[in-house]
């Protein structure tokens, strides 16, 4: 009896950041004002091994940042979008092989730029069409959006198909496969296959077959204002304080129409730690439901991208949809070759080391950090969570 009550007394005291190897190693990002605060999730095949939170979520209102808090994931949501495609090519429905006009065909006839003046531009025929690989590793050549909609992100008042019929008009600014170019248009584009596809619209589709399955009921494209209320404010650092942006490259979601394939979930850290550990189960969650094949997985984790200079940091190369650790170096040096994973405009990050055994997800919300790959915070942190 006395054994036991010493055990209960000892697990009663709270851990402190000290005590906490993440927090601790992070607490001077928050100290510093670099971030209002953070959450973070290690975890394994089995669920959450570490689940760190500490500073603000709103610094105006004074609320702390919690477990559940709500981030935007930005571009994280790309392999997710990735997963969908998958998805239709185990059922047959499409191969990552098709022509994207196969599906879209908006897409013939489309152009590329042969050579360009302050005066004129000269168009050519690219030796072959894109294909659904080479929007899935990047390598497409799709430009950026047309003026019209250069502020498709922030506004939000088109539909997916619109969007992506106003992409398919633009003359690409590569042959196809022959060099890496990060691609947002090239993302919405895979979410519009998957629409015509499936015969859904995008969000409901992967609301249907990876969210629902796995239990990720804050993961959404628009949330609703209970959801909204734990939404971790996004902020910029002046003269040394943390202030809110005027506006950021995503628009609010009220009233919102476009998802933003390539960028628009909001997420948690027990909702992305339950993605994650099904991941690094080979695409199984923990309670035996299957949400991508392992061949699938396998296939999205192994770069696909040859000698081609990939990824924003060193050592990287691509796979579909996810980038892939060639040589663990700089902001990867603590996970093993063969890892994957993606980074988000606000900071965030989640990356899975197979050799390990773990993920890792780091979620903060700071726009003017530079390179969200590179950063010092996410080194900070993998260091930390080994």
């Amino acid at each position: 009896m006395i054994r036991l009550c010493v055990i209960a007394v000892f697990l009663a005291v709270p851990l402190h950041a000290q005590d906490k190897p993440v927090s601790a190693r992070l607490k001077p990002f928050v100290d510093n004002a670099d971030v209002s605060g953070f959450v973070t999730v290690v975890g394994n095949k089995e669920g959450i091994v570490s689940l760190d939170v500490m500073g603000k979520q709103n610094l105006e209102k004074d609320l702390p940042m919690k477990e559940n808090s709500l981030f935007r994931i930005a571009s994280m949501t790309k392999p997710i979008t990735a997963m969908g495609i998958m998805l239709l090519a185990e059922e047959g429905k499409l191969s990552i092989d098709d022509p994207v006009e196969k599906h879209l065909p908006e897409f013939k006839g489309q152009m590329m730029v042969a050579s360009k003046d302050k005066d004129t531009v000269t168009l050519k025929k690219p030796a072959r069409p894109i294909t659904i690989k080479d929007l899935l590793t990047h390598t497409s050549g799709m430009p950026a959006p047309p003026v019209g909609i250069a502020d498709l992100y922030q506004k939000r008042t088109h539909t997916l198909a619109e969007g992506v019929m106003a992409f398919s008009q633009r003359p690409l600014d590569f042959e196809p496969g022959s060099k890496w170019a990060y691609c947002n248009p090239g993302i919405d584009t895979l979410g519009r296959i998957i629409e015509i596809v499936s015969g859904q619209p995008y969000e409901a589709f992967l609301k249907a077959r990876i969210f629902e399955p796995l239990g990720m009921t804050d993961t959404t494209f628009f949330p609703g204002e209970a959801q909204l209320q734990r939404l971790a404010i996004t902020y910029d650092k002046k003269d040394g304080k943390l202030l809110m942006p005027p506006n950021t490259i995503i628009g609010p979601p009220k009233d919102a129409k476009y998802p933003i394939p390539a960028g628009g979930l909001y997420s948690t850290g027990p909702d992305l730690a339950k993605l994650y550990a099904a991941l690094l189960s080979g695409g199984i969650s923990s309670g035996g439901k299957k949400v991508i094949s392992p061949a699938s997985l396998k296939q999205m984790t192994t770069v696909q991208t040859g000698d081609l200079k990939s990824g924003f940091t060193p050592g990287m190369g691509w796979g579909l949809g996810f980038g892939v650790v060639v040589t663990s170096e700089g902001s990867t040096e603590s996970l093993s070759p063969g890892s994957f994973g993606h980074g988000g405009a606000f900071g965030t990050q989640a990356w899975i080391d197979p050799v390990k055994g773990k993920f890792y997800v780091l979620l903060i919300q700071r726009v003017g950090m530079g390179n969200s790959d590179g950063s010092k915070i996410r080194q900070e942190f993998q260091a930390a969570a080994q």
